[in-house]
Protein backbone atom coordinates (compact mmCIF):
# COMPACT_ATOMS: atom_id res chain seq x y z
CA UNK A 1 0.00 0.00 0.00
CA UNK A 2 1.37 3.55 -0.94
CA UNK A 3 -0.64 6.85 0.39
CA UNK A 4 0.32 9.76 -1.73
CA UNK A 5 -0.21 13.45 -1.09
CA UNK A 6 0.38 16.08 -3.83
CA UNK A 7 1.35 19.63 -2.55
CA UNK A 8 2.73 23.04 -4.49
CA UNK A 9 -0.08 23.58 -6.18
CA UNK A 10 -1.36 27.69 -6.83
CA UNK A 11 -1.95 30.29 -9.04
CA UNK A 12 0.84 31.26 -11.43
CA UNK A 13 0.85 33.63 -14.14
CA UNK A 14 1.70 32.85 -17.80
CA UNK A 15 5.35 32.37 -18.12
CA UNK A 16 5.62 31.29 -14.78
CA UNK A 17 7.02 28.41 -12.47
CA UNK A 18 5.75 25.78 -10.25
CA UNK A 19 7.10 22.60 -8.24
CA UNK A 20 4.96 19.83 -7.12
CA UNK A 21 5.54 17.62 -4.70
CA UNK A 22 3.98 14.22 -4.08
CA UNK A 23 4.84 13.00 -0.64
CA UNK A 24 4.61 8.68 -0.11
CA UNK A 25 4.02 6.73 2.91
CA UNK A 26 5.24 3.25 2.92
CA UNK A 27 8.69 1.61 3.30
CA UNK A 28 8.36 0.21 -0.91
CA UNK A 29 7.48 3.56 -2.32
CA UNK A 30 11.35 2.83 -4.05
CA UNK A 31 10.20 0.11 -5.72
CA UNK A 32 6.97 2.00 -7.78
CA UNK A 33 7.23 3.87 -11.35
CA UNK A 34 5.69 6.87 -10.34
CA UNK A 35 3.61 9.52 -13.05
CA UNK A 36 2.22 12.74 -12.90
CA UNK A 37 -1.39 13.30 -14.57
CA UNK A 38 -3.54 16.12 -14.81
CA UNK A 39 -7.58 16.86 -15.58
CA UNK A 40 -9.64 19.42 -16.05
CA UNK A 41 -13.58 19.53 -15.44
CA UNK A 42 -15.43 17.47 -18.28
CA UNK A 43 -12.16 15.73 -19.73
CA UNK A 44 -10.50 12.49 -19.60
CA UNK A 45 -7.32 12.01 -16.99
CA UNK A 46 -4.07 13.04 -19.40
CA UNK A 47 -1.12 11.69 -18.97
CA UNK A 48 1.89 14.08 -18.56
CA UNK A 49 5.16 12.50 -17.38
CA UNK A 50 6.79 9.13 -15.43
CA UNK A 51 9.81 8.33 -13.94
CA UNK A 52 10.84 4.77 -13.19
CA UNK A 53 12.08 3.63 -10.03
CA UNK A 54 15.64 4.78 -9.54
CA UNK A 55 15.07 8.28 -11.85
CA UNK A 56 17.08 6.73 -14.35
CA UNK A 57 14.62 6.90 -17.07
CA UNK A 58 11.75 9.40 -17.64
CA UNK A 59 9.15 9.94 -20.45
CA UNK A 60 6.92 13.35 -21.23
CA UNK A 61 3.67 13.83 -22.89
CA UNK A 62 4.73 16.09 -25.81
CA UNK A 63 2.56 18.86 -24.57
CA UNK A 64 5.28 19.60 -21.71
CA UNK A 65 8.42 18.00 -23.23
CA UNK A 66 11.12 20.79 -22.82
CA UNK A 67 8.98 22.51 -20.50
CA UNK A 68 8.35 19.92 -16.96
CA UNK A 69 11.01 18.12 -15.54
CA UNK A 70 9.82 15.21 -13.20
CA UNK A 71 12.23 13.68 -10.75
CA UNK A 72 12.69 11.99 -7.80
CA UNK A 73 14.18 11.15 -4.24
CA UNK A 74 13.82 7.50 -2.91
CA UNK A 75 15.26 8.61 0.31
CA UNK A 76 12.53 11.61 0.99
CA UNK A 77 9.54 9.08 -0.63
CA UNK A 78 8.97 12.18 -2.55
CA UNK A 79 8.46 12.84 -6.31
CA UNK A 80 8.85 16.07 -7.98
CA UNK A 81 6.97 17.96 -11.13
CA UNK A 82 9.16 20.83 -11.81
CA UNK A 83 6.70 23.67 -14.57
CA UNK A 84 8.20 25.92 -16.76
CA UNK A 85 6.75 28.16 -19.20
CA UNK A 86 3.49 27.69 -17.91
CA UNK A 87 1.17 28.31 -20.21
CA UNK A 88 -3.30 29.01 -19.39
CA UNK A 89 -3.80 25.67 -21.23
CA UNK A 90 -1.64 23.88 -18.14
CA UNK A 91 -4.44 24.71 -15.42
CA UNK A 92 -5.74 21.46 -14.45
CA UNK A 93 -5.89 19.10 -11.11
CA UNK A 94 -2.57 17.48 -11.35
CA UNK A 95 -2.30 13.73 -9.87
CA UNK A 96 0.57 11.96 -9.09
CA UNK A 97 0.40 8.13 -9.35
CA UNK A 98 2.45 4.78 -8.62
CA UNK A 99 2.76 1.85 -10.42
CA UNK A 100 4.75 -1.34 -10.63
CA UNK A 101 5.77 -0.70 -14.13
CA UNK A 102 4.46 2.85 -14.94
CA UNK A 103 3.38 3.91 -18.35
CA UNK A 104 1.10 6.30 -19.89
CA UNK A 105 -2.14 5.04 -19.55
CA UNK A 106 -4.14 5.61 -16.24
CA UNK A 107 -4.82 1.37 -15.75
CA UNK A 108 -1.17 1.38 -15.26
CA UNK A 109 -1.02 2.80 -11.76
CA UNK A 110 -2.33 1.76 -8.52
CA UNK A 111 -2.13 4.14 -6.19
CA UNK A 112 -3.47 7.83 -6.98
CA UNK A 113 -3.21 11.01 -4.28
CA UNK A 114 -6.09 13.59 -4.06
CA UNK A 115 -4.91 16.03 -6.72
CA UNK A 116 -3.69 19.69 -6.13
CA UNK A 117 -4.97 22.90 -8.45
CA UNK A 118 -2.92 24.56 -10.90
CA UNK A 119 -4.26 27.20 -12.34
CA UNK A 120 -1.83 29.70 -15.08
CA UNK A 121 -3.67 32.78 -15.66
CA UNK A 122 -2.91 34.69 -19.00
Amino acid sequence: QVHLVESGGGLVQAGGSLRLSCAASGRTFSSYAMGWFRQVPGKEREFVATINWSGGSTYYADSVKGRFTISRDNAKNTVYLQMNSLKPEDTAVYYCAAGNYGGLRREEYAYWGQGTQVTVSS
